[in-house]
Parts: C-alpha cells; structure tokens; sequence
C-alpha cells in the first residue's frame, strides 16, 4: 500500500478508471449480442440500427483510449460481414 497521498490518489483514480473501461467494454458485447440475436431473428430493421448503434460505440471507445484502433475495426469489420452472410441467404 501507498504512503504517500498522491499515490494513494493514483491508486483510487486507477481503479475509477479500469471500473469505467470495463463497463465500455461490456456495452460493447452486450451490443454484438443483441445485433447477432437481429442478425439470426432475421429482424433486418432492427439489426441495421443496431449496427450503427455498435459501430459508433466501438468509435467511441477508440476515441477514449479504451480499445485500439486495430481491434475496433477487427470488430467492426466482422459485424459487417456476419450481416452481409446472414441477410444475403
């Protein structure tokens, strides 16, 4: 543990920080999820929305640091294409 009250600080601002990461980064699976259960319902308006909706999400948490350009647009890449297979049937 910190002696010093700046560390301690560090410390409680660190974990505020990976608590608030975290919940972006749960929003962002939740919202995979909820496009693929679309996706597969065949509800094409509602997955439309939702991808645009995931998309600017996944926007967000890059523009905050939280994930890495290379990774989001893995994501954002895959989400595409699962939409183009699974509406193109």
């Amino acid at each position: 543990m910190a002696n010093i009250k700046s560390a301690k600080k560090r410390i409680l601002v660190a974990e505020r920080q990976a608590m608030e990461n975290k919940m972006v980064k749960s929003k962002i699976a939740t919202y995979i999820k909820k496009f693929k259960l679309a996706v597969d319902a065949n509800e094409i308006d509602n997955a439309k929305s939702l991808l645009s909706e995931t998309v600017s999400i996944i926007d967000s948490a890059v523009s905050k640091n939280i994930i890495k350009k290379g990774n989001a647009d893995r994501k954002k890449s895959r989400l595409a294409s699962y939409f183009d297979k699974k509406i193109s049937k």
